[in-house]
């Protein structure tokens, strides 16, 4: 059994994964956390992964530029 969010939070990987792709950003591990999909009385978790420190300098950037710092 998988829980009734499954495909609203696969839809928002996708969401996720396009938005940091129009910024250069790669997370290669981006996906839904298995353990918590299989659970039916939770929302599933979004795994954001490992990133080397070039990603995450991008990733870091783009969110300080989107808040205007």
């Amino acid at each position: 059994m998988s829980s009734p969010y499954t495909h609203e939070a696969t839809t928002e990987v996708a969401e996720l994964q396009a938005a940091l792709k129009a910024h250069g950003i790669t997370l290669p591990s981006l996906g839904l956390d298995l353990p918590s999909v299989v659970m039916a009385y939770d929302t599933p978790l979004v795994e954001l992964g490992n990133c080397n420190l070039d990603t995450a300098r991008a990733l870091t950037a783009a969110l300080r530029k989107a808040a205007g710092r």
